[in-house]
């Protein structure tokens, strides 16, 4: 007899802190079970991958857009990859923080996937201060993320007032629709419990086709040009949902200065930059939202780093920066 698979969607707009408690998650499941995620990231330069990797669970990445508008045959391709290959005890789902999630619940719980996987509860992410943001809370997608969720966590609540989290509490208890529980929290630490938690089928999102049509990619994406010693690094840069991005991969052989690195970070006022980079002091993961947090990683295949930002970004000019961190570059 096969048995489904408990399945939940880890929705959140940019910078609430998904990756931070995915991490958190992984590093708490069952030994003797084994979990699978697959990450949708908005940029063509897959990161949190690499940020998952060391917490004992497969991970599959889908760059390049997010999940509703790539929704057919890459989703379904990875998806379909991913459960083969992991036959996982339970599968978790990023999408992007710029993602809208209904349609790819809608494509969870079709008729492919009913006897497959278990749709159970939905978690969103939510940073109390944009909740006072207008400019967050009435986001088509941030109001559909939160709409969808059964589980909704007050992250980051540390940074917070007392006046903001006291709003948020009224809010989510007032909302329309089923109820939702609500969990208060820093650094994405939440028990495990809560993955008990049912999910409501009942719950619609207010703006179900807010993406429609906005795919800027083909059906199958290609492979990603392999980086040589002759050619170390490559830049991509793409828009959408009225934000832009730019990233970059390195050859591991490129190795670059870890205070340099930082200060590049530090000084760059985007709304988030993910980063994986092989420096002269080992492999170092840079995760920024309002602030800096950095910690060591396992080596990594590549160096990788993105920026997201409301306002385009000035490509060459941050290359030009970038690279005065490198202390070695392969020569060509």
């Amino acid at each position: 007899m096969t048995v489904s698979v408990p399945t939940h969607l880890i929705m959140g707009f940019l910078g609430t802190g998904k990756t931070t408690l995915l991490r958190h998650l992984l590093a708490n499941k069952p030994k003797q079970e084994r979990w699978a995620v697959l990450v949708n990231e908005f940029g063509e330069v897959g990161i949190d991958g690499a940020l998952l990797t060391e917490q004992g669970a497969m991970i599959k990445e889908i760059p390049g857009g997010c999940l509703c508008c790539v929704a057919g045959l890459p989703f379904q391709i990875g998806l379909n990859a991913l459960l083969h290959k992991a036959r996982p005890d339970r599968l978790f789902i990023e999408p992007t923080g710029l993602g809208h999630p209904s349609r790819v619940m809608d494509i969870l719980t079709n008729e492919h996937y009913r006897n497959v996987l278990s749709l159970q509860a939905a978690f969103c992410l939510i940073d109390p201060r944009q909740w006072q943001d207008p400019r967050y809370r009435d986001h088509e997608t941030y109001q559909d993320q939160l709409a969808l969720a059964d589980v909704v966590v007050a992250n980051k609540t540390d940074l917070c007032s007392k006046a903001g989290l006291e709003q948020l509490r009224r809010d989510i208890e007032q909302s329309p629709g089923p109820a939702q529980a609500l969990v208060e929290t820093v650094q994405g630490q939440i028990d495990l419990h809560w993955l008990a938690q049912p999910h409501a089928t009942e719950r619609r999102a207010a703006h179900p086709q807010a993406h429609a049509g906005k795919a800027q990619r083909p059906l199958v994406a290609a492979p990603e040009p392999k980086l040589t010693r002759g050619q170390p690094w490559r830049r991509y840069a793409s828009q959408g949902d009225d934000h832009f991005t730019v990233g970059w991969r390195f050859h591991t052989d490129v190795l670059f200065d870890p205070d340099a690195a930082k200060a590049f970070c530090e000084a760059l006022p985007v709304a988030r930059l993910k980063a994986v980079l092989h420096t002269r002091d080992g492999w170092w993961a840079f995760n920024q939202t309002d602030q800096l947090s950095m910690y060591r990683l396992a080596p990594q295949k590549e160096s990788r780093l993105e920026l997201i930002d409301a306002s385009p970004l000035a490509m060459h000019d941050l290359h030009q920066q970038l690279m005065k961190a490198v202390v070695y570059l392969p020569a060509s």
